[in-house]
């Protein structure tokens, strides 16, 4: 509360209700002295990589420039705040199928994508390549092995090829969690993401949440054909190679579950 009210004073904001269904912050809706809607995102920065996070989301946020992103109004760093623009329901409170969710998040992502800065700041394609590659390893013999070792064996070579595949030159800014739950309808009647992570990397990248995600279509037939389609489709909208998305996808996959 206290921390609400200083930044209420700040802001010049009246505060309305706290939204619900975050994970890791508080987001309490408010509207400036001019009327105009705003959300206060206070992220729970408990440790350094969170506050390296709240760093880099506000970096993607001013980049991003509110292209395929929310608006950042302002931010405080020291209460690891953020002043944004208000933004409707997501893809899941809007009720939209799958296909209709593969096409808005892909149309979203293409208004996004911009050309990485050289920022040391942001992580690149091989760095969470090789951060997947550890993680999915260690949580394997963490949970003793729930899986065949071969389903392991095939993301770390899956991460090593897409670490060694990646180059600053035609790398793009990469939001990392576009999904349809951080896609929000806009009051411009498109749509903008929330939560971006900040990644520079290759463009099948981004779409591997996409692969990962919607699994119910996918196990109600030719699971790995289906799997495959997906691939070529979100490829093919987007213009790009289907072998990484598929690649990127297994990745994430295996590592979310």
């Amino acid at each position: 509360p206290g921390v609400l009210a200083s930044l209420s004073d700040r802001w010049s904001l009246t505060l309305g209700v706290v939204l619900a269904g975050g994970t890791a912050g508080c987001v309490v809706e408010a509207t400036d002295e001019r009327g105009a809607t705003r959300v206060v995102k206070i992220a729970m920065a408990l440790d350094a990589d969170d506050r390296i996070a709240f760093e880099r989301s506000v970096i993607v946020h001013e980049l991003a420039a509110g292209h395929g992103c929310v608006q950042l109004i302002d931010h405080d760093d020291t209460s690891t705040a953020m002043l944004l623009e208000r933004l409707g329901p997501n893809l899941d409170d809007l009720g939209c199928t799958v296909p209709q969710i593969l096409e808005i998040v892909t149309a979203t992502l293409q208004s996004f994508w911009r050309t990485a800065p050289a920022d040391d700041r942001l992580p690149t394609g091989a760095d969470k390549a090789a951060w997947r590659a550890s993680f999915i390893t260690s949580t394997w013999s963490e949970l003793r092995r729930p899986c065949p070792r071969i389903v392991i064996d095939r993301a770390v070579a899956y991460c090593e090829r897409r670490a060694a595949a990646y180059t600053p030159i035609g790398a793009v800014l990469v939001h990392g969690d576009g999904h349809g739950w951080n896609t929000l309808a806009a009051p411009d009647g498109g749509f903008k993401f929330v939560d971006p992570e900040g990644i520079r990397s290759e463009r099948a990248h981004d779409l591997a949440v996409l692969m990962r995600e919607y699994n119910e279509p996918l196990v109600e037939g030719d699971t790995a054909q289906l799997v495959r389609d997906r691939a070529e489709s979100l490829a093919a909208v987007c213009e790009i190679d289907p072998v990484p998305v598929w690649q990127w996808g297994y990745v994430e996959g295996v590592a979310t579950g």
